[in-house]
């Protein structure tokens, strides 16, 4: 998992490929820290009702910005997995966000 990467840095070069020597660590690390905080919100969001409409927010800008990057850099086939477990996670989004907005009954 991504979130994980932010406390084992070997991981990082594992999912990534990117070692502590390259510049780009410090920017692969940091994504996973943001990691952190998305995941981190959908864990209040289980047990703090009020939560909620943040966390389906912070997903949403989450899941919808890497698919948009994905598209745009021409649906590279490396990202092809991430962008495929994005798309099935929408419709599950779109019912989480709608229940926490209260437009449909929970």
């Amino acid at each position: 998992m991504p979130a994980f990467a932010f406390f084992r840095r070997a991981q990082m070069q594992t999912l990534y490929g990117v070692g502590p020597d390259n510049p780009l660590f410090l920017l692969v690390h940091h994504r996973a820290g943001l990691f952190v905080a998305v995941f981190s919100a959908c864990i209040a969001a289980a047990f703090h009702p009020a939560s909620r409409q943040l966390a389906s927010v912070v997903v949403a800008i989450s899941m919808m910005s890497f698919l948009w990057l994905w598209w745009q850099a021409g649906s590279p086939a490396a990202l092809g997995k991430i962008a495929r477990v994005d798309l099935l996670g929408l419709p599950v989004l779109t019912y989480a966000a709608l229940a926490a907005f209260g437009v449909i009954p929970r």
